[in-house]
């Protein structure tokens, strides 16, 4: 089981990490196994860990009706009721290379808690990020559960950059820009007109302090969108050739 310490960083019991229980045999290619890994956030929180599969659409679905109206809002940027049957099959049926996604579980229930995915954008290196938990578990450390594990994943994909497409230009998202790391890219514009903040990839353990983990704060503070559903969306039907 992973424990994090209070600094955010993951001790690995037996030595073990996430691409010991479920690796990449080629690019493109499927998960090997798809064994769920257990972690402890600083909080004590207790959740598994895993790649995210086409039998997960119910998983899915149910998260989805759980979240309170603010934080669909938040997500898809409009009153939504329900996933489609195409949302549903954009989120799950991934290539887990140029698309990965993780979930989160109480292992206890089941339940879903959690999930982290990226979509490879238009640049080879650099790939689209975004982090949904539901409700009860948000501010428990969970999200950065989930990227820590994301990261490493996304490394092994060949991806250097996150891109994080701030919504709203408040503020706050304009202090993460102006105090981002030294040596990290510059923000720029997208085709849309909005401000693309290019986070380069943290050393393992080391999101929490990093610029990722700086966005990630602002989003769970409610400072701040980024990457709503449809940015992703957009990311995964180019990737499908749609």
């Amino acid at each position: 089981m992973r424990h994090r310490t209070q600094t955010g960083h993951i001790n690995r019991v037996g030595g073990r990490n996430l691409d010991d229980v479920v690796t990449l045999d080629s690019p493109g290619a499927q998960p090997a196994a798809t064994t769920a890994e257990p972690v402890v956030t600083p909080a004590g929180l207790k959740l598994l860990i895993r790649p995210i599969r086409p039998e997960d659409k119910p998983l899915i679905a149910d998260g989805f009706e759980r979240l309170s109206a603010r934080s669909r809002y938040r997500r898809f940027f409009r009153p939504l009721d329900r996933l489609t049957g195409r949302d549903l099959a954009y989120l799950t049926e991934i290539d887990h290379h140029d698309h990965e996604a993780l979930v989160a579980l109480d292992p206890a229930t089941g339940q879903l808690i959690g999930v982290a995915r990226y979509v490879q954008s238009g640049e080879p290196d650099y790939a689209e990020v975004s982090v949904v938990v539901g409700d009860p578990w948000q501010r428990r450390g969970v999200a950065t559960a989930l990227l820590e594990c994301l990261v490493e994943r996304a490394r092994a994909a060949g991806i250097t950059h996150f891109v994080a497409l701030v919504m709203d230009e408040n503020t706050e998202a304009l202090k993460l820009f102006e105090h981002r790391a030294p040596g990290q890219p510059p923000p720029r514009r997208s085709q849309s007109g909005h401000l693309e903040l290019l986070m380069e990839l943290p050393a393992p353990g080391r999101v929490r302090e990093s610029t990722l983990g700086r966005v990630l704060q602002a989003v769970a503070h409610g400072a701040i969108v980024v990457n709503p559903y449809r940015v992703t969306r957009d990311a995964i039907r180019r990737l499908r050739g749609e």
